[in-house]
């Protein structure tokens, strides 16, 4: 499985690409926001992100109307070779995703929360699909259970073009975990969970025995 950074921070985008395993960058505007972005700077805040990451970073669209989500996606698209544009599982994105996809724009369908909205996604020519985990949860439903369903439902067809499953609204390691295990393609993560995954007590106790033993070893 390969680890998207969800996030518009640039200091986190640039130590998670340091430890050698950041494949990609997901954004969306309440994201950009708190960064105290301003619409004057973002398509140059989104090429910057295009800079330390080498892997696909989606932007969001912000239109509702298909014609304006295209239009708003060639835009983005241009903005460097990596940038994938985020359109949400509505009537009228999946056209604009037919549209995108026909001029080799590739593009993450998000708020995706059934297994028909992802098949429906894939065949409009969505090249990842984001079905959330996280919002589950917060309506006291299984989140884990609806990733399952889609995965498997997902897996069960060629589309014609390459497809992957984006686990997304992650909010802690056992999503991770599950995610994987599950085989979802992708888990896209805040930074804070990010750090939680590398951690482990098992492992911070293996490093105070060994610099202990090599301190020994010093004054020996």
């Amino acid at each position: 499985m390969k680890f998207f950074l969800d996030t518009a921070n640039l200091r986190e985008i640039e130590e998670a690409a340091s430890w050698g395993l950041l494949a990609g960058v997901t954004t969306n505007p309440s994201l950009y926001a708190r960064e105290g972005g301003s619409l004057a700077d973002f398509h140059a805040h989104i090429q910057r992100i295009c800079e330390i990451c080498d892997g696909p970073v989606s932007a969001e669209t912000v239109s509702l109307k298909r014609d304006d989500i295209v239009a708003e996606g060639v835009e983005l698209a241009a903005l460097a070779p990596n940038v994938v544009v985020k359109v949400p599982v509505m009537p009228e994105g999946l056209a604009a995703t037919k549209s995108l996809a026909e001029q080799g724009i590739d593009v993450n369908m998000t708020l995706c929360f059934t297994v028909p909205q992802a098949l429906m996604a894939a065949r409009a020519g969505a090249r990842y699909v984001s079905p959330f985990v996280g919002r589950f949860d917060d309506i006291s439903e299984d989140g884990l259970e609806h990733l399952g369903n889609l995965i498997v439902a997902m897996n069960n067809y060629d589309f014609g073009h390459p497809v992957e499953v984006i686990a997304a609204s992650v909010r802690h390691n056992q999503h991770v975990v599950a995610a994987a295990l599950m085989g979802a393609d992708i888990a896209t993560v805040p930074f804070g969970v990010l750090e939680k995954l590398v951690k482990h007590p098992l492992t911070d106790r293996g490093l105070e025995a060994f610099l202990a033993d090599w301190e020994k070893v010093k004054n020996a």
